[in-house]
Order: structure tokens, then sequence, then C-alpha cells
């Protein structure tokens, strides 16, 4: 399944066309693809010493492009999890000092090893759900420090596991507790300080703004986003998540990269990200794991012509979920999406959201060989079976990074 196509996101009926070669195979020579065609084509180009991998009558495809996680954090939320349970809201728990606070304070205690420690672990599930890139948002420190330790942990994250980490910058993730009352001075510690020294360091690739009625406000959300774009950042926004806050429109009016949720977006929303060609990042783990049933409206945003992606929002209380296939299956049972349609939005969508849709995303000559050996015969299983992992071998840069047979084998 090469997902070979224009070089450009796929929008409309190009969502469902995969560029399935039966019978197909790859040639890599190091770490890049060097051809995707029919088997017999391929084996014309094997030498001596060209080591071949049959994978047998099962899905070859690019590895999941993660483009919405949260993935370096201390300390879990499962307290809160019980507490939904039992009847509260995600808003309700984040009044009474819990949600993103609560991760921050821990965050905050837990040195640069510890957070790259813990998040080794997370890195591993993620390649074993077939996924090989991910964007990786900072957002629970929300001092100078405790970001730039997040960033960094990113970075050493992406330098030393097989994943591969693109950073986003997301300090605008909520007011920390000890500037409630003075909302305006954290602001300015964002643009003033925060963004300067990200930028300073290289440490980020994209700025984002969770912006929404009860965090940063349209007008707030504007300033800060701005601000990073003058400092040569891209910009993303959670936007329209728990209300119709204007996030979608903001996004639009700021030609950002993304807008991510989108939960509560009307039409008119949906028609200023159509124009102004802003890819829109859904995640329907978070509502699926808030149980809520408010699932942004795929369908209608197909059908105005957006480029959709799809994410697992990983985080540690409103979607503590790696997996893309999971995600697969929400789409096509709750939002209506074909298979078809989330697997483009889970690969090469996702990729040129990240600005490397001629990097990743599709198995096409000259492209980093990111592949994944799945376990089924039809592209379809994927999101029709759930609550399983289907990959059978994961490959990153040419080098297989996760082997199930050999996993299981352990003692």
């Amino acid at each position: 399944m090469t997902l070979a196509g224009a070089k450009r996101p796929r929008a409309g009926g190009d969502l469902r066309q995969l560029s399935i070669i039966e019978d197909g195979a790859l040639f890599i020579r190091g770490d890049r693809i060097e051809a995707a065609d029919r088997r017999r084509e391929i084996e014309r180009l094997i030498t001596a010493d060209c080591e071949v991998i049959d994978a047998g009558r099962r899905v070859v495809m690019p590895g999941f492009v993660d483009a919405h996680t949260h993935p370096v954090f201390a300390g879990l939320r499962a307290n809160e999890f019980e507490q939904r349970a039992s009847g509260a809201s995600y808003r309700e728990i984040a009044a009474r000092g819990g949600g993103i606070r609560s991760t921050v304070r821990v965050t905050r205690n837990s040195s640069l090893t510890d957070l790259v420690k813990s998040s080794r672990r997370y890195a591993d599930w993620f390649i074993r759900s077939g996924t090989t890139t991910v964007e990786a948002k900072s957002g629970y420190g929300l001092t100078v420090e405790d970001e730039l330790k997040i960033l960094r942990a990113i970075r050493q994250l992406d330098q030393e596991t097989p994943l591969n980490y693109v950073p986003t910058f997301l300090g605008a993730h909520d007011i920390p507790s000890e500037y409630r009352s003075r909302r305006e001075t954290y602001i300015n510690l964002i643009i003033n300080e925060m963004l300067p020294r990200v930028a300073e360091e290289k440490l980020a690739e994209y700025c984002d703004v969770f912006c929404e009625t009860d965090v940063f406000a349209v007008d707030e959300s504007w300033q800060i986003l701005s601000a990073a774009r003058c400092h040569g950042l891209g910009l993303r926004l959670h936007a329209d998540q728990l209300t119709l806050s204007g996030g979608a429109k903001l996004a639009a009016e700021l030609n950002a990269v993304t807008a991510d949720h989108l939960e509560h977006t009307d039409a008119a929303g949906i028609a200023a990200l159509s124009a102004a060609r802003v890819q829109p990042v859904l995640l329907p783990g978070s509502v699926y794991a808030l149980g809520s049933r408010q699932y942004p409206a795929a369908r209608e945003m197909i059908d105005a012509g957006l480029a959709l992606v799809l994410a697992t929002d990983f985080n540690p209380g409103s979607s503590p979920t790696p997996s893309m296939p999971m995600i697969l299956s929400l789409a096509c049972t709750q939002m209506k999406m074909t298979p078809a349609e989330a697997l483009s939005a889970a690969t090469i969508n996702a990729a040129y959201s990240l600005g490397r849709g001629d990097e990743i995303g599709s198995l096409e000559k000259g492209k980093r060989a990111d592949f994944v050996i799945h376990d089924c015969e039809d592209y379809r299983e994927l999101a029709y079976f759930f609550g399983i992992e289907p990959a059978s071998r994961v490959y990153c840069s040419g080098q297989v990074v996760f082997d199930r047979n050999v996993s299981e084998a352990r003692p």
C-alpha cells in the first residue's frame, strides 16, 4: 500500500486512493526507498549481497505519522479517569486543580533524565503500534526552564530512540496556578521570554496554543501565535474542542498549518478552514476517552475539500492511547470515514501537516524507508479489528526496530 500520488495532501476522492500494488515489493538501499513496484520488477534489481525479506500475504504500508501527541510528562491521571467514570466532567476536574495542572505539578518536579526515561516507554508503545513519526508537544512545564526541559527531552528522545519526533512548543497549554489572577503577565512571559529562548536554541518547529473559553481566548491566542510567527515557527492550534470558541476561524485568519480537535466547529468554521487551506487534525481518541459523543464533523470537512489528518492526541489525561489502529477504528465507526480515507489521513496527509510530505507518509522512490508489515491480508482489517496490535515488523530508516516474533519469543 504505497499511497503514492500527487505531491500534495489528499482531499476529496483522492483520500480513498491508496495506490495499492498487488504482489508488490520494495527495494531499499541504506535508509531510502529506491523502488516500489511489482515483485517481478523488483526481483530484477536483486544482487548477491541483497537481504530478501518475504512479507508473505500481508499488508505492507508506510509507518503511521501521528501529528498530535503530548508524549513527555511525569505521573499519570488514573485517579481522574476514575472520577470521570463516576460522573465528573473534564472541566469540573480541571476547575478543582486537576487536568493539565496536575500533570504540570509532577512534571516540574522531574529531572530531564527522569522525563527521558519514562518517555522511552511511550516511544516503544508508538513503535509497536506501527507509528514511526510523532509530532511532540511540550506544555506540561509552564515555566521558562520547565518548558525548555521538556523540549530538550523531546530532542534527546529523537536522537536516542528509533521514533522520529517533530517538536512543538505549547507553553500556552494552560494558565498555571500561580498566574491565575495575572493572566496578562503569563502571556507576556510566553511572548517575551519563552518564545525567544525556544527559537534561540532551535528546540521547536511549531508553536501551538490551547484556544478555548476557559484557557486562552481568541485575542490572547492571536498575540501568542503572531509572536511565534515572528520567531520563524509554524502555527498549530487547539481549536473548538470544548466549545465553539472561534479557534477554527482564528486558525484560518492566521493561515495556521493545522487546526486540531474541532469537535464543536460549525459550518462557518469549516468554510473558513477550507478557504485558507488549513489542515484539520481530528482526535477521536480524546472524545472517546472523555466519554463525549461530540465527534468532529469529518464527513462535512471532507465534502468541503479539506485534507484531513487523524492523530492520537496521546496524553495522560484526555487521550491515553498511542494506538493509531484504535484511532482508525473510531474514525470509521464514529465519524463515518472509510478505512481508506482514515489511512490516508494517518499517513500521507499527516506527513504534509508536519512539513515532511516529501520525506515520509508514502512508499515512493527517494523517501525514507519507514514502513510496517502488518499481520493482515486486507488493509481494511486495520480499522475493522480493534484492541490489537497488528504490526508484525516495523522499520525506521530501513532498519527493523520492532519484530513481534522476536519480542514474543523473549522469556
